[in-house]
């Protein structure tokens, strides 16, 4: 391997790494499991963002991956774990879908986001550009999909911050990419992860779970006729 094709694979492998813990997240089915994956998605997405601030001659690229070691690795697990504690949550998550088809549903979007990215960017940018869009893009769904799959709420509000992570490192993959669209696009999504943490204290306070099928079930929903 020559030292000119170094900066490409190991930008690739730090993307798909990225992607391997979307697909933990998805298999795992305790809560501090959960955020342990989490904790190490976060770290890699830091160390995308440091490689590609490498490559790319790109100092701001520190910044953010600076920023996102400290929020996504320390931060928020730490918060997140500080919060199971005190509403006493050690169980097992519950899942809308199970973790097979989850699992399979995962592989399906990851398959679409190749079908999608790479021809629609066929001949617009660079292959290293190109494939980590792929690879970005399957991260936010793969986000999206354990927001739907998972009944519980702290999953589902970290779902959508690893959908978020999805977005940086399409952010980071694109070179020229000002610093304040991808700290813009990181607030954005942090704004939605407090309102969604606000959303976990108040179900709780109210209907003392966390399971969000039980919101049907006070609406009515699903019962016996």
């Amino acid at each position: 391997m020559s030292f000119g094709s170094l900066p490409y694979d190991i930008a690739h492998l730090l993307g798909g790494a990225v992607l391997l813990m979307s697909f933990v997240l998805l298999y795992q089915r305790r809560l501090e499991a959960v955020i342990g994956a989490f904790a190490v998605q976060g770290a890699l997405l830091a160390a995308a963002a440091f490689w590609q601030g490498f490559a790319q001659g790109a100092p701001h690229l520190y910044v953010t991956a600076l920023l996102a070691f400290g929020a996504k690795a320390l931060l928020i697990p730490l918060a997140l774990r500080i919060a199971l504690r005190r509403l006493g949550l050690h169980r097992t998550v519950e899942t809308a879908l199970g973790v097979g088809p989850s699992l399979l549903a995962a592989i399906a979007l990851v398959g679409l986001s190749v079908l999608v990215v790479l021809p629609a960017t066929a001949g617009q940018a660079q292959a290293l550009t190109r494939e980590n869009l792929a690879l970005a893009l399957s991260v936010v769904l793969l986000g999206m999909l354990m927001m739907i799959a998972r009944r519980n709420a702290i999953s589902q509000l970290i779902g959508l911050l690893s959908l978020e992570n999805g977005l940086i490192l399409a952010a980071i993959g694109v070179q020229g990419m000002p610093l304040v669209v991808e700290l813009s696009t990181a607030a954005l999504v942090l704004m939605l992860a407090l309102v969604a943490g606000i959303f976990v204290f108040l179900l709780r306070d109210r209907l003392a779970t966390l399971d969000t099928g039980d919101l049907a079930r006070q609406r009515g929903e699903g019962e016996a006729p």
